[in-house]
């Protein structure tokens, strides 16, 4: 008896300080209630999965956000989330990624196609470049290069491509920002993605 009234003690603390951070965080991105609900839900079992034991209540908190967002299809990144959290970005990816794996959840998956518009415009790349990086991306596609990629930063990789193909000047700092996307992340798909150019004729300007 005693024994689970301990842990029953350690989950209300746990959760009592989770959920204060979730409305934080929550208010802070102006997120709407059902987000906030579906990710209370996730973290609620991740707690019970015994995922959380030694590691930070905080980044779970954002990383479970996010995952509701996914869920949701509410276009939020995880870099942004992040910002938001207590926590650094790895810190966050690495908490959602092992709920990911434990709680076997299934996200929808997003076309890369989906993002390439707003990135475009945030980087205000003019609407040849971004039919030159549509192209690319649906050669990539076809291969299935894309699968298991962040959609964003394979969109991302896509715009770089492109304005480095046809000698436009863009910093690669300012496209992975566009995105929600790290350098790295976005060097890595560009390295993947100019595989396919042998495949696409490279636009005259």
């Amino acid at each position: 008896f005693n024994n689970r009234s301990k842990i029953s003690d350690s989950w209300r603390r746990n959760l009592s300080i989770a959920f204060s951070e979730l409305d934080r965080i929550c208010s802070k991105l102006h997120m709407p209630s059902n987000i906030k609900e579906r990710a209370a839900v996730i973290y609620r079992k991740a707690l019970k999965a015994d995922l959380i034991r030694g590691r930070s209540i905080d980044a779970f908190v954002a990383a479970s956000l996010y995952s509701a967002c996914r869920k949701e299809r509410l276009p939020r990144t995880l870099s942004s989330i992040a910002e938001a959290s207590t926590k650094d970005y790895s810190n966050v990816a690495k908490s959602y990624r092992l709920m990911l794996r434990e709680l076997d959840i299934k996200m929808p998956i997003d076309s890369p196609m989906k993002f390439l518009p707003s990135i475009a415009s945030k980087l205000e790349i003019n609407p040849r470049m971004e039919r030159f990086s549509a192209e690319i991306l649906e050669k990539a596609q076809e291969k299935h290069m894309h699968v298991g990629k962040n959609p964003r930063a394979v969109a991302a990789a896509a715009l770089y491509l492109a304005c480095v193909e046809s000698d436009r000047k863009v910093v690669q700092k300012n496209v992975a920002r566009a995105s929600g996307t790290s350098a790295v992340t976005l060097r890595k798909r560009y390295k993947e993605l100019a595989q396919v150019l042998d495949e696409i004729e490279t636009p005259q300007y």
